[in-house]
């Protein structure tokens, strides 16, 4: 019996040791530990590794946190490499393609616009086989066509089809509260007859088709699949997917309507995996559509997806903490809610907008300025689009998925 007792003692040890890497009790800004269930280091909340109590265990040594700006795009920021990969092009030149690298120096970077910031400086951009980095683009050139595709946005709603009670709007500080300031929905009037449009309709036909909880895998049917091609076959038809693809066109980003029809299913449709199970997710879902992850609501973008569940019951409006500039519509609320028993601590949507309108700023701003703040012009008013790239997988050769697009503060 004797000899069992160091198994035992060793046994207990272990799982005390175990329980530990499960919290970050005795472990604020240590270096990351492979072998721990979760992280307390210092970018933890950038890989979203972090232990639950880390929030409340290490920041709080640290003192009381600025208040956030308007968006707080901490649950946005997708699983990214656990190492120190290189993010400069120095001694890098026409290196060989890595995919674990965060940004890349080959010749054909320019193409997957996945270069690095330092590239055409260090690379020699204007040298034959570097036609042009991500940064390409101007932000003159990115006001101008903003405002072209604000212009020709056709199918957006009129003052008359929307009437919103957006009721107690909150300082930034207050938004992590969870408190329901607003007893009223925030929809009081909607003419659904814009949902009778060709793209609405093929929006909204695309809705249900997702398990909104990561980590269960996502299986279309052949008619989704069909819904998915509907949809991009009606955007292609609007004069603002018309408007984005001559820019690009112009751009020398695509070579063909159908290279870029191509592309833009992949990088919105296209599955990868926020969780246990290989496809749970894709840009399309989390942008548009909403997930739910470690019992928080990431993503969920959408005027129209908001509505629709608001009106079954299944969104309960808290209150809002931005409202854009504009007096027509599209608008901009930034706001937070109660997803059906899950809280979104703030959500920014366009308000009044066509389905091609969100779909050609993302995508714009994803194509010219992946993983970076994307600085447009819409009515004369200035505002930004984040946008982050999903780095752990890639289709084609090497190009990315949409990790999450959504407005940001232009000041931010």
């Amino acid at each position: 019996m004797k000899a069992r007792v160091p198994f035992i003692v060793a046994m207990l040890c272990g799982l005390a040791w175990a329980g530990n890497l499960e919290s970050c009790a005795s472990r604020c800004h240590e270096k990351f530990n492979r072998d721990a269930v979760c992280q307390c280091d210092r970018r933890c909340p950038q890989h979203d590794d972090c232990c639950d109590d880390y929030e409340h265990l290490c920041t709080a040594e640290e003192g009381a946190p600025e208040p956030k700006a308007f968006l707080d795009p901490e649950d946005e920021i997708p699983t990214s490499h656990l190492y120190s990969a290189p993010s400069s092009c120095q001694g890098r030149c026409r290196e060989a393609y890595d995919k674990h690298h965060p940004c890349h120096c080959n010749d054909r970077c320019p193409e997957f616009g996945n270069c690095c910031e330092d590239f055409d400086s260090l690379c020699g951009g204007d040298h034959e086989g570097f036609s042009h980095s991500s940064d390409a683009v101007t932000k003159e050139e990115l006001e101008s066509i903003s405002e072209t595709i604000y212009r020709v946005d056709t199918n957006k709603a009129q003052k008359e089809d929307i009437v919103l009670n957006s009721q107690n709007r909150i300082s930034p500080s207050e938004t992590g509260n969870q408190v329901d300031q607003c007893p009223e929905p925030l929809f009081t009037y909607v003419n659904e007859k814009l949902f009778s449009k060709p793209t609405y309709a093929a929006f909204i036909n695309l809705l249900n088709n997702y398990q909104r909880a990561t980590g269960h895998g996502e299986h279309f049917s052949a008619q989704q699949l069909e819904e998915q091609g509907v949809f991009l076959r009606e955007v292609m038809k609007t004069a603002v997917m018309k408007e984005l693809y001559s820019f690009l066109h112009h751009q020398n980003r695509y070579s063909s309507e159908q290279e870029f029809v191509d592309d833009l299913k992949n990088m919105w449709f296209g599955l990868y995996s926020r969780g246990n199970d290989e496809g749970d997710s894709s840009g399309f879902e989390h942008v548009f559509s909403g997930e739910v992850k470690k019992g928080k609501v990431t993503g969920f973008h959408n005027w129209i997806r908001f509505y629709l569940q608001e009106k079954e019951g299944l969104l309960d409006y808290y209150s809002h903490n931005y409202d854009g500039p504009w007096d027509s519509y599209p608008d901009v609320l930034a706001m937070q809610f109660n997803w059906d028993g899950y809280y979104k601590e703030v959500g920014s949507v366009f308000i009044g907008s066509s389905p091609e309108f969100e779909f050609a700023l993302y995508s714009l701003c994803f194509i010219t300025r992946p993983g970076k703040k994307c600085h447009l012009s819409l009515g004369g008013y200035p505002l930004s689009i984040q946008t982050y790239t999903w780095d752990k997988t890639t289709y084609g050769n090497g190009k990315k998925y949409i990790a999450t697009a959504y407005v940001v503060s232009s000041s931010q």
